[in-house]
């Protein structure tokens, strides 16, 4: 199935671990949850919606050794959300997004900001990557707080999809 080992990263409170297929119930109570698809302005996902949303990290993972994490909360040994790195091109440019998604009963609670952060670090001190960004749908306030409190900075807005976005950016400090 995949050539690249599977990753695992620990937080106080979280495992972010490589994404399976056998996530996809999990994955399902985010994306079909009316109140985080309202986020992106979207009806929620029905299981088949889910099962390409899925299929399109998995192959990422794939292609890269990387991609979005399933974050389980330890205590209730619960996949509550997702946290990664994509790939993608963005005003032109190659860029990597670190982006994440986690249950609506779940926010609130420091979880998607651990989750970042350690994803952060990962992608400046084990995978050298020169910098991210974060694209935030405009108006999503409490993404742009994760983003900032993460260390990114708005860089600018652009529009995806007939989407409007803040692009929100960081520069690994130790290139």
């Amino acid at each position: 199935m995949n050539a690249f080992p599977a990753i695992e990263l620990e937080t106080p409170r979280l495992v972010l671990r490589t994404m399976q297929p056998t996530d996809l119930d999990g994955l399902q109570m985010i994306f079909g949850d009316p109140i985080v698809m309202d986020a992106f302005n979207e009806q929620p996902f029905v299981k088949e919606q889910t099962q390409r949303w899925m299929q399109r990290n998995l192959s990422h993972q794939d292609q890269h050794g990387y991609g979005l994490f399933s974050v389980i909360l330890k205590s209730e040994n619960l996949l509550i959300g997702d946290c990664g790195l994509e790939h993608m091109e963005v005003e032109g440019e190659q860029e990597t997004e670190l982006g994440y998604d986690f249950r609506s009963d779940y926010w609130n609670k420091g979880y998607a900001t651990e989750a970042a952060g350690a994803v952060r670090d990962f992608a400046f001190n084990t995978l050298k990557l020169p910098g991210l960004i974060s694209l935030v749908r405009k108006g999503n306030h409490a993404s742009r707080r994760v983003a900032e409190k993460i260390g990114m900075q708005l860089k600018e807005e652009t529009a995806r999809y007939n989407t409007s976005y803040w692009v929100f950016s960081i520069k690994n400090p130790i290139k």
